[in-house]
């Protein structure tokens, strides 16, 4: 079934790299080009930023490439059914969209890097100090998203996805930790702890935490234990919505 993903990515290749990587670009050009050029941000906002866009890139492109063909094969398309009749349990299927929207997720997030290398220049000063966190980091997040692309997907109906947008993903971006760092709320101390529910938090306080160690951010430990909490609780959300999703 993965093979069969990847062969239909391989024929919408051109639609899925414009899915995946005009929004990270966009983010990149606009928020440290844009903003630090016109002199609106200081010059070290950029290396504050980009881990957020990373961030941001993932979450999006996981969700989407999870939630949006679910919400599509549950409710019109009803492709999902043949897979169903696959000799397999039913919870593979899903498992096996987690890992497509995982794939997905980290080529969004990694192909941020040589874009900011090429339209922040100069002034970046991002450096991957530790190689095996900066990966876990991204795996970790990669995962979240695409779990909670799952979850979302299995939980919302067609004429919910408007709603979906606007009232769990907008907010979660603007809460999220990703244009500043948590330390930055330290003047609203009841939304500094509010804002730790959201799992966007330690996605990017996580990569900020690997690609600029000299800012302030969460601490390592306390993000990775956030991380792997999240993941699990949203697989298991995820797989048992689509087990009732695909029994009824």
């Amino acid at each position: 079934m993965l093979a069969r993903d990847a062969h239909v990515a391989r024929r919408n290749l051109i639609q899925i790299m414009f899915q995946t990587f005009l929004q990270p670009l966009l983010f990149v050009f606009i928020f440290g080009r844009v903003m630090v050029g016109s002199g609106y941000m200081p010059a070290a906002y950029k290396s504050l930023l980009l881990p957020g866009i990373i961030a941001i890139s993932m979450v999006f492109t996981g969700i989407w490439a999870v939630a949006m063909p679910l919400i599509a094969e549950f409710q019109w398309t009803r492709e999902i059914e043949d897979r169903l009749l696959a000799p397999i349990d039913i919870s593979w299927i899903a498992i096996e969209k987690v890992v497509a929207g995982m794939i997905q997720a980290l080529l969004a997030g990694m192909v941020v890097l040589p874009l900011a290398w090429l339209v922040l220049r100069p002034g970046v000063d991002i450096q991957i100090h530790a190689p095996l966190e900066f990966f876990a980091m991204m795996l970790l997040v990669s995962l979240f998203s695409s779990c909670g692309g799952l979850a979302l997907g299995c939980s919302m109906n067609q004429q919910h996805v408007g709603l979906m947008f606007s009232m769990i993903l907008t907010p979660m971006i603007f809460f999220g930790c990703t244009y500043y760092p948590w330390s930055a709320l330290k003047n609203f101390p009841i939304l500094q702890k509010a804002v730790l529910v959201n799992p966007l938090v330690y996605a990017s306080e996580g990569l900020r935490a690997a690609l600029v160690p000299q800012a302030s951010h969460l601490s390592t430990v306390a993000i990775l234990v956030a991380l792997c909490f999240f993941d699990v609780l949203l697989l298991v959300v995820g797989l048992r919505q689509f087990e009732k999703k695909a029994i009824s």
